[in-house]
């Protein structure tokens, strides 16, 4: 009779955090969902109009070049891009070998010392 009991409760506890778990998570999907659909947009129209900056298209930018860069300067950085980064990777040798540890018995690792009584 008691067991039963027990159980009974133990089903009721499950159902109140089942409920209050999907209570909470929808919420937040719905809050979430309010969010970018409304608050989302006047931030952003909000950003824009601080900013004050009118939208530039590519053909619009001026191209600026550097005379002082040429090809040569071009080469250099590459090639020494290309030492460092070959540097940096070690030859390792490929050989792996695994030694087996061995286990010393302890009693508390053993699995006849169960931690848990059956109900029966």
């Amino acid at each position: 009779m008691m067991f039963t009991k027990l159980y009974i409760d133990q089903l009721d506890e499950g159902y109140v955090i089942l409920i209050t778990g999907l209570t909470i998570v929808f919420f937040a999907l719905l809050l979430l969902a309010a969010f970018f659909k409304f608050a989302l947009p006047v931030m952003l129209y909000i950003y824009k109009i601080i900013t004050k900056g009118r939208d530039k298209k590519i053909k619009d930018i001026p191209i600026e070049t550097d005379k002082r860069f040429t090809g040569e300067v071009a080469a250099a950085i590459s090639t020494a891009i290309h030492l460092y980064l070959k540097e940096q990777h070690d030859s390792e040798n490929a050989v792996l070998t695994i030694k087996q540890a061995r286990k010393m018995y302890s009693p508390w690792s053993s699995k006849i010392y169960g931690t848990h009584q059956s109900l029966k």
